[in-house]
């Protein structure tokens, strides 16, 4: 809701309380805009919705409810009642017009609420394994969780930006042995690249850095050192080529774990959550091997916490993990992950709820498949290298902007198609080159030298076309939409919220004009109008990581 929906809102609440001496559900009392904006600017459909609990017709409920709000609505220049029951508002035009300066006072802060004051939230996502590039896959995730974040800080939530390095395993073994092969080709020596190793470019230009920056020594060397080194090595240069990529597509993380963290100090971390588990009566032995009772907390089967050979499954350092992320204090979790991952959510959300955390505590958002296409064609393979697309390329390409508008205006839920073709385009066609547009012309106004400069006005009450009217209503929801927005984790309502916004004002702008120099006055309070959507504009496209340039 917007200020004034909210104000309507509480208004109708006091109203029914005071003429029917009820307490009714917020969901009775939804305000909307009316489809015809003639018969005002909001309405509530709550006397309907109240009939059946007085036993009277919705007109003979309205009619008092019309009278109370029309007293306790100041702002309201009119409050009717119309078939079958609706309740119309028609605002004063000053309460929408003061607007203007409310959103020019607050700046780069406008949209900012306090809807999540005293959540400390940690959202962690992205954690690729640092074996590689980052690819279109993760492209989707980074964008999506960067804009998750950006709205619940614009929304007063304490937020840690985490990624989860997974650096301990078989992967970063096959790692090394991939680097050590590379690394004895460049001098033209073999040593079998394993099965199941890393081909790609970047594996291969690693080990030639190797070479030339230690040179042949590692030819010779003891194999369990040289293995420990290139792992070490090839983990480290792949996780900064990600930091890197990761800023370059304007994702920023606070926090880098390291999966190897929970094994030092003789798994301290891990052997006190094992311990915790063991004295809550939580763990058994089976086989040889060390289980969790998840299914006494909804899940399918026990899980593994410590197979039959003596290694950990992947869920007992993932546990601590959990753990470490509450002790810092961040009791509200976030995770992103992988679509194939589904089957992991309900085991780990079991072992913290075992653990004695509060349902809720973990939520995770899983991301769908996206699939790249040109020309209606799947694209699988970069047309420069011939391995799969990465992030840097995919920006290369279309643009950091294209590339992250294109993966937050898609809920993370469905599977989606990335039109590369559409996103490349420097035309209308391309929703976030429609959207930048907008703001390059709002620009273009106010740069243009015909233009007295503007001077703040205490009523802006000359606007009064329809359209202006509209656009001064969509400025107002926006702060509440931030809220919503943050709430549920759904980036894409701010995407559809800026398409809205910018459909509105390519058509104002094409049907009115805002410099007229025969009435000074009226130009001066539509170019407050025009200023103060660029703030909201702008603001808006932020939240997804989005630019917002002056000119194009």
């Amino acid at each position: 809701m917007n200020d004034f929906e909210q104000k309507i809102f509480q208004a109708v609440k006091e109203a029914v309380h005071q003429v029917y001496g009820l307490e009714p559900e917020d969901n009775l009392l939804t305000v909307e805009v009316p489809r015809d904006t003639k018969l005002g600017d909001y309405a509530t459909g709550a006397a309907m919705k109240l009939a059946k609990t007085l036993h009277k017709s919705p007109m003979d409920i309205a009619q008092p409810l019309a009278e109370k709000l029309q007293e306790l609505l100041p702002e309201a220049e009119s409050v009717t009642v119309a078939k079958p029951g609706f309740i119309n508002f028609k605002l004063r035009s000053g309460a929408l017009t003061a607007l203007i300066n409310q959103v020019l006072d607050a700046g780069d802060d406008f949209g900012r609420n306090d809807s999540g004051k005293d959540v400390h939230i940690l959202v962690e996502w992205v954690s690729a394994n640092p074996t590689g590039d980052l690819h279109c896959g993760h492209a989707r995730g980074a964008a999506w969780g960067d804009a998750i974040c950006r709205l619940l800080e614009k929304s007063g939530y304490d937020v840690l930006r985490e990624f989860y390095v997974n650096d301990a395993g078989n992967q970063i073994v096959m790692l090394g042995e991939s680097l050590i092969s590379r690394y004895f080709e460049h001098f033209g020596k073999e040593y079998p690249l394993p099965d199941n190793g890393y081909h790609a470019d970047d594996v291969k230009q690693i080990a030639k850095d190797i070479a030339e920056q230690d040179g042949d020594k590692w030819l010779t060397a003891d194999p369990k050192e040289r293995l420990e080194y290139f792992m070490l090595e090839g983990k480290t240069r792949e996780l900064k080529k990600i930091e890197k990529d990761l800023e370059l597509y304007r994702v920023h993380m606070q926090s880098w774990i390291h999966e190897t963290f929970f094994y030092e100090n003789n798994m301290e971390r891990i052997n006190a959550c094992l311990k915790r588990m063991d004295e809550m009566g939580l763990i058994y032995e089976k086989d040889g091997a060390l289980w969790l009772k998840t299914t006494d907390y909804g899940d399918e089967k026990d899980r593994v916490l410590r197979k039959s050979d003596g290694t950990l499954s992947y869920l007992t350092p993932d546990i601590a993990n959990h753990v470490y992320k509450v002790e810092r204090g961040y009791p509200v979790m976030v995770n992103l992950w992988g679509a194939d991952h589904h089957s992991y959510v309900t085991r780990m959300q079991a072992a913290l709820t075992a653990l004695g955390y509060p349902k809720g505590s973990l939520s995770v958002d899983l991301i769908q498949m996206v699939r790249m296409v040109e020309d209606g064609a799947e694209v699988k393979m970069s047309k420069r290298t011939g391995n799969a697309i990465t992030l840097r390329e995919l920006c290369e390409d279309v643009g950091v902007d294209a590339a992250r508008w294109f993966f937050v205006s898609k809920d993370i839920s469905s599977q989606m198609d990335f039109d590369m073709k559409q996103a490349a385009a420097k035309d209308n066609d391309n929703p976030v080159y429609y959207a930048q547009y907008a703001y390059s012309r709002m620009c273009s106004i106010l740069k243009n030298e015909e233009i007295p400069d503007f001077h703040r006005e205490d009523s802006y009450d000359r606007l009064t076309d329809e359209k202006e009217l509209l656009l001064l209503k969509m400025m107002g929801e926006f702060p509440g939409l931030v809220a919503k927005a943050a709430k549920m984790r759904k980036p894409n309502i701010v995407a559809d919220y800026i398409l809205s916004l910018v459909k509105l004002y390519h058509s104002y702008y094409n049907s009115t004009r805002v410099n007229n120099p025969e009435d000074p006055e009226l130009t001066n309070q539509r170019v407050g109008l025009v200023k103060a959507l660029q703030v909201t504009l702008r603001n808006a496209l932020d939240l997804l990581g989005v630019s917002a340039p002056e000119s194009m």
